[in-house]
């Protein structure tokens, strides 16, 4: 273990320092300007590809493509986090309905639907879904400014204390809605909803999981495009709906394969979705991206296969 002392540079010694490594900058001035508006450290996540040695760059390669490269990136979390929504929405809705017709309007508070509480294996914790999924409706209920729909029902009906399903439920994040879905004890009810997005309820289960990663990975501005995933997902061996073939499933741990999720998912979620032609539209914009490090496998030749062949996406 050493100390860490490397001092603050300026903008203009932070370019020199590229520049002394290789890196062609055009114009220093515009490139500081850049550095004002993005942080060195952020930006510097973005040169590994121009760098077959560390801290040296390849012959050709300059700042203009490491920012292309950084908007790129940028540019495809906003893709996916559009598409997050629409797929969070969706979920909500079946939930809602689903388990409404079955249990009734206010069923979010009817305790034996959700697994009992139980303490976590490893830190000792204790995990009541149930309790906790109160606390937050009621601290939303209750809150100085509520929602324009929480504020009416408090102000109309005094019984039950809580407000419906199809308002509680949309107070929740998808972090906790994944906790709810998860919490459910009986399977059949799991599968009812995992069934509308033509899924087995455990590879739903788990999509969900890095659904959640992602969507956390996009909200902080995180770097997307060539992350290998924490969180992930099931790969989807019996797809009732148009998938990839098989050689894209070494790869569920890359962009790519979470993209075709989000595709698979909107067949339900939003069928007329445009994801592919945004995403054929972003490649193009920034056609210098690599963009075989999202995950995009290759052929025994070592060429990229064409994804947008693959059932899935054509």
């Amino acid at each position: 273990m050493k100390h860490y002392n490397k001092p603050p540079l300026t903008y203009q010694q932070q370019i020199a320092l590229w520049i002394s490594r290789g890196l062609t900058v055009g114009n220093i001035a515009e490139a500081a300007d850049v550095l004002q508006q993005i942080n060195y450290y952020r930006l510097s996540a973005y040169v590994l590809p121009f760098q077959k040695v560390k801290d040296i760059f390849n012959t050709g390669a300059s700042f203009d493509a490491i920012l292309n490269l950084y908007l790129f990136d940028r540019e495809l979390r906003l893709l996916v986090f559009d598409a997050i929504e629409r797929i969070e929405i969706a979920i909500k809705a079946q939930m809602i309905y689903q388990l409404a017709h079955k249990y009734g309007a206010n069923w979010q508070d009817t305790a034996f639907i959700f697994n009992p509480s139980f303490k976590h294996p490893k830190t000792n914790n204790i995990i009541d879904v149930y309790s906790d999924t109160q606390n937050i409706i009621s601290r939303h209920c209750n809150a100085k400014h509520p929602e324009v729909f929480i504020k009416h029902y408090k102000n109309t009906y005094n019984k039950p204390v809580n407000p419906p399903s199809w308002m509680s439920i949309e107070l929740l994040t998808i972090g906790e809605l994944s906790r709810l879905y998860t919490a459910l004890q009986k399977q059949t009810d799991r599968k009812e909803i995992a069934l509308f997005f033509g899924l087995h309820h455990t590879v739903f289960t788990s999509w969900l999981h890095t659904l959640v990663y992602i969507r956390n990975v996009c909200a902080h501005h995180s770097r997307l495009w060539n992350r290998e995933f924490a969180i992930k997902p099931d790969v989807l061996l019996r797809p009732s709906r148009p998938w990839i073939h098989s050689v894209f499933n070494t790869n569920n741990h890359r962009a790519f394969y979470f993209l075709s999720i989000l595709k698979y998912l909107l067949f339900a979620a939003n069928p007329s979705n445009n994801l592919k032609e945004s995403l054929v539209t972003l490649i193009n914009k920034y056609p210098e991206t690599p963009i075989q490090f999202m995950g995009i496998p290759t052929d025994g030749s070592g060429k990229m296969v064409n994804w947008q062949n693959q059932d899935l996406w054509r």
